[in-house]
Formats: C-alpha cells, sequence, structure tokens
C-alpha cells in the first residue's frame, strides 16, 4: 500500500490511465459516452486520450523505459 503514495506509483498510474484513455476513445460506444465532454470532471479522460494519440510515440517509451525501471532497478 505504501507503493500508491510514491512517485513510481503515481507516474505508474498516469501512464495507464492515458494508455487507457486512448484505448477508450477507439472504442465507438465507449467514446460518446466517456469522452463526450470536453471541460470539467470528465474533461480529464478526454484530455487524457488526446495525450496518448497525439504522444502516443512518448507514451510508448515513457511506458517502456518505467517498465524497465521497476522490472531491474527497483
Amino acid at each position: 500500500l505504501s507503493s500508491v503514495y510514491s512517485f513510481d506509483g503515481i507516474v505508474v498510474f498516469g501512464i495507464l490511465f492515458i494508455c487507457t484513455c486512448a484505448y477508450l476513445k477507439k472504442v465507438p460506444r465507449l467514446n460518446s459516452w466517456l469522452l463526450s465532454e470536453k471541460k470539467g470532471v470528465w474533461g480529464v479522460f478526454y484530455k487524457a486520450a488526446v495525450i496518448g494519440t497525439r504522444l502516443h510515440h512518448a507514451v510508448a517509451i515513457t511506458c517502456l523505459s518505467m517498465a524497465l525501471y521497476l522490472v531491474f532497478i527497483k
């Protein structure tokens, strides 16, 4: 439970959140339901999906480097 409050846990959560929202943007039913709002609390999902689709190379490299860090260094 203490890893939730560490910097590593926050970074992993952010990366997984961005990847999940980018994936949900490709599903038509979930796209219209979850990612239709662009402002407010629900807008966070839309903004994460935009980050995931526009910066997919950077997100993939970050995901891979975080995985290698967690497996080999930590």
